[in-house]
């Protein structure tokens, strides 16, 4: 990237942010999933400040055993500590162990950005927690905080106690309520689990905001799917929604653009044109405050189909986005943002789509 790495300084000149470094990322066959996933939590500062921290308290230790967060601690350290201001580094270390860890991404296959995403986190949540449990501080209930989408205890009503977490939670965790309310006696059940990210279905021409609506769209229980009540010991008709009660200081949204289609027998891509703006409200809320989102990362799928593609990120730092391609780093205009909201015509040739999106608070969600 020598070239690029230079039309970038060039670019932002005396703009470049003190202490920043913009790294490109070599790829290892088909490890562009992997790349892009590792720029935006470069750039979710958070997460960063909070690794570094770990790498920092623990680097001493040296005999400690290799796992996919002291890999990913030591790549963000190599970033952070390089002194040039932009470059290429090889995540090789990281993607060893990556392989090593998990069967599914040993292939030289196209692999789902999401779901390496969901692993690492629940991967990096696993490991803070076992080593938690071994200094003899364990998190209450750390075994139902990990999933992705996982129940609290399944108590109803809200009743669930404060959960200590780790510094992954912390970052990323929001807290849905489900909300079922008999249709006989009215007694509405409410049942808490936690997230990491919305995996919100899409239309065409659609927005974040509707996206969320519908996420939150009240659902009629009957015929074979009636709720069994407590408080009529029977089976009933009820209404049932999602609603978000504790949201998350960082917001991961991943739009399901692959679908199961039975005709055909295999998942298709959806090229749907959906807006996502780069100041979001949250409006599906519990008590319906409505809460300011920025989005400082989007991860673009490139590709017609689920099987084969490329992965990009554009990336918000210091008010400028930057545009990571594997080895590439260019700096680039917020109007890009916009040309990768899908497509309004079924067999447009675009297929650049967002995919994966994330967002900061920029209130205080207590």
């Amino acid at each position: 990237m020598g070239a690029a790495g230079s039309r970038l300084e060039k670019a932002l000149g005396e703009q470049f942010p003190e202490g920043e470094r913009y790294f490109g990322l070599e790829n290892f066959g088909n490890t562009c999933y992997c790349n892009s996933v590792l720029q935006a939590l470069y750039f979710c500062v958070p997460f960063r400040e909070q690794l570094l921290e770990y790498y920092a308290n623990n680097k001493g230790a040296g005999d400690g055993e290799e796992n996919m967060l002291t890999c990913l601690a030591d790549l963000f350290s190599q970033i952070s500590n390089q002194k040039k201001k932009t470059g290429v580094i090889a995540p090789k270390r990281f993607i060893q162990r990556l392989k090593k860890q998990n069967e599914l991404f040993r292939s030289y296959m196209h692999q789902d950005a999401h779901e390496f995403l969901n692993f690492l986190l629940n991967e990096l949540v696993d490991i803070l927690e076992k080593e938690c449990n071994a200094t003899k501080e364990p998190p209450q209930n750390s075994s139902l905080q990990k999933n992705s989408n996982g129940p609290i205890n399944g108590q109803p009503n809200g009743s669930h106690r404060e959960l200590d977490t780790t510094w992954v939670h912390k970052c990323f965790q929001g807290i849905l309520t489900n909300q079922t309310r008999c249709l006989r006696c009215e007694t509405v059940t409410d049942r808490d689990e936690t997230f990491l990210d919305l995996s919100l279905d899409i239309e065409q021409n659609s927005s974040i905001t509707s996206c969320l609506k519908n996420f939150s769209s009240t659902e009629t229980l009957n015929a074979e799917d009636k709720f069994f009540c407590d408080k009529c010991c029977s089976l009933q008709e009820a209404q049932k929604r999602m609603k978000i009660k504790k949201p998350p200081n960082i917001l991961v949204i991943h739009l399901k653009r692959f679908k199961y289609i039975e005709q055909l027998g295999r998942y298709k891509k959806l090229s749907y044109r959906v807006v996502f703006p780069l100041e979001l409200k949250l409006i599906n809320t519990v008590d319906n405050s409505d809460l300011e989102y920025s989005l400082f990362a989007v991860l673009v799928h490139v590709g017609s189909g689920p099987n084969h593609g490329h992965y990009i990120s554009l990336v918000k730092s210091h008010n400028h986005w930057l545009f990571f391609d594997d080895e590439n780093v260019e700096m680039t205009d917020e109007s890009m943002v916009q040309t990768f909201f899908g497509s309004a015509q079924e067999f447009s040739g675009n297929t650049d789509n967002g995919y994966i999106l994330f967002y900061e608070s920029v209130a205080k969600t207590s």
